[in-house]
């Protein structure tokens, strides 16, 4: 009897004694074991050169299926069985002594021995064997690892609801898991960092991650979302609405005059809003510095001066409240001079051309009305300049007419009968001796 039988005999016969066999298992399986064995012990060894087990690693979710695959390269008929982590044998060929129900043959050839293991359990985690009857004996194993989704995921605030620029804290956990989970924060779309802490107990790991965050009235309504990585699930999470109170924020808009400047003897009117969680029940209008006029009419947020003057000058201001605190807006008011009126051209030939202006705030009219004044003042100067030129060109030429004309002498006397210049001289009045008492006189 050669080597092979021996050990193969004794395989069996460990085998066989291991077998946990009901009587129903034993009719079944007898028949066929027996002329196994018989065949065994007849001296019939079954050697090949080259063959070979090949197996898989199996994850499997909890509760789903694990499919165990012992694949024989070269096969020569030879006899496959699986056993399992206590090397209690599953499947025999096509023979399933163990008495698990949930083992199912799915496919069985000379080549394969393909087992299904169906509601998969932390029980069934360990190493499943593959076993080839050849000389040698050939063993392979593989491992079936379980995968635990958490349990639950739950997310813990602190307070539900938070004030502006608090600072609240939010737990994630995530219970029973296998492996232990990965949490991840997000606020909006917006990834926050937290700090987890990990508890191991019956090989299950249960996940706590917290997250300090501060809040303001931006973040009101806005989902804080606990996100879980694990390879058992995909897309698990669950978020919760951040509930954030903030002081009123006020506004102060003027309805009427549209874009205009505030003048005498105009209306004017000016709405308050305001906006806040809880919403302002409260609002007033008041002066700053000083007591409200009486004419000034105030009706629930609007505040309404029928004939604007310039007492009415200074600072109004709309304040608004409620259970977290008091805001305010305010408003400066200048009431301006009304418009002058100009008078219209005395000739018809002249042609104006207006060109529009648009005010937008009352600076822009202030700097206007500045700007006229200027030109004014320019053209005052301007006029008295011309006129006072004029002035003096009048004086100048009247001046100049006064001492226009003809020059006579006494030294001219006696000439004009004269033939010549020599007689004229000698015939002048008094002579050469007289020379000295000639006199010039001015008509």
């Amino acid at each position: 009897m050669c080597l092979s039988v021996c050990l193969l005999q004794l395989e069996v016969s460990e085998h066989v004694q291991r077998w946990d066999l009901n009587a129903d298992v034993q009719h079944r399986t007898g028949t066929a074991l027996g002329q196994w064995i018989r065949q065994l012990s007849a001296g019939r060894c079954f050697v090949s050169d080259g063959q070979n087990l090949v197996t898989e690693d199996v994850t499997v979710v909890e509760g789903d299926v694990a499919t165990i695959s012992c694949r024989v390269k070269n096969s020569d008929d030879s006899v496959i069985q699986l056993l399992n982590p206590n090397r209690q044998t599953i499947y025999f060929r096509d023979f399933r002594p163990l008495k698990d129900s949930r083992f199912q043959l799915v496919n069985f050839s000379n080549s394969e021995l393909r087992v299904s293991l169906t509601n998969v359990s932390i029980s069934d985690e360990g190493r499943y064997f593959c076993q080839l009857y050849t000389d040698p004996p050939q063993e392979i194993y593989t491992t079936i690892t379980v995968l635990v989704p958490p349990r639950n995921l739950v997310i813990d605030i602190q307070k539900e609801t938070a004030v502006e620029g608090e600072e609240i804290e939010l737990n994630c956990t995530a219970m029973a898991s296998r492996p232990a989970t990965t949490i991840r924060w997000f606020k909006g779309n917006k990834e926050l960092t937290g700090k987890s802490e990990v508890e191991h107990w019956s090989d299950m790991y249960t996940v706590t991650s917290q997250l300090l965050l501060k809040v303001g009235r931006e973040d009101d309504g806005v989902p804080v979302i606990c996100l879980v990585d694990h390879p058992a699930v995909k897309d698990l999470q669950t978020q919760r609405y951040l509930e954030v109170m903030y002081k009123p924020q006020v506004r102060v808009s003027q309805n009427y005059p549209l874009q205009g400047l505030t003048r005498e003897g105009e209306p004017l009117e000016l709405t308050c809003t305001a906006f806040g969680k809880p919403q302002p029940t409260d609002m007033r209008w008041l002066r700053v510095d000083d007591e409200m006029p009486q004419h000034v009419v105030v009706s629930g947020s609007n505040l309404l001066i029928s004939n604007l003057n310039k007492t009415d000058n200074g600072t109004y201001r709309c304040e608004a409240s409620n259970a977290v605190g008091k805001s305010h807006a305010d408003y400066m008011l200048f009431v301006y001079d009304p418009p002058t009126t100009i008078p219209p051209p005395t000739t018809t030939t002249t042609t104006t051309t207006t060109i529009p202006t648009t005010i937008t705030d009352s600076r822009a009219g202030e700097e206007g009305a500045i700007r006229s004044v200027d030109h004014a003042v320019v053209g005052g100067v301007v006029a008295v300049v011309v006129f006072a030129m004029l002035c003096l060109l009048i004086i100048l030429g009247r001046y100049f007419a006064r001492h226009k004309g003809t020059y006579f002498t006494h030294e001219a006397k006696g000439a004009d009968d004269a033939a010549d210049a020599d007689t004229a001289i000698i015939n002048a009045e008094g002579g050469q001796n007289n020379s000295e008492e000639k006199k010039e006189y001015f008509i």
